[in-house]
């Protein structure tokens, strides 16, 4: 039970392994899509998301929504019975999925690298923290 973060194309490969399906283009699929491949820096907020209470998520940033960055044109879609949608977007783009059969297998849409905001850190804190006690 190895710790995994997986950002951005990462989460959306997490995404497809555990048997979800993906937007291929936003604009395409999505009714009045919010600015995902943001004009600002990535340094700098792009836009906010809502995460689900008693996530993997939730509980790493100690929030019920994050302000994060943003640069992609594709998102996890449709899920599985083994994922868990953490995190969504204002125009209910997924921004944050997590495994449901792993202690820390965790997916993020933006780029917490970044330090937008004070959750990222957090996140890369908790990824560690999980590694440091992981037996794999």
């Amino acid at each position: 039970d190895m710790p995994l973060l997986g950002i951005c194309g990462g989460q959306q490969l997490l995404h497809v392994a555990l048997g979800g399906t993906l937007i291929q283009h936003i604009p395409d699929e999505i009714a009045e899509p919010l600015a995902h491949e943001q004009p600002n820096p990535r340094d700098e907020p792009g836009h906010s998301i809502s995460l689900r209470p008693g996530t993997l998520l939730h509980r790493i940033v100690d929030a019920d929504s994050l302000e994060v960055n943003s640069a992609h044109h594709q998102a996890a879609k449709d899920t599985s019975d083994r994922i868990v949608v953490n995190a969504v977007a204002q125009d209910g783009v997924i921004e944050g999925i997590e495994a449901i059969d792993a202690s820390f297998a965790l997916g993020v849409q933006w780029h917490p690298e970044y330090n937008v905001s004070a959750g990222d850190k957090a996140i890369f804190k908790a990824l560690i923290d999980a590694a440091a006690h992981s037996s794999t």
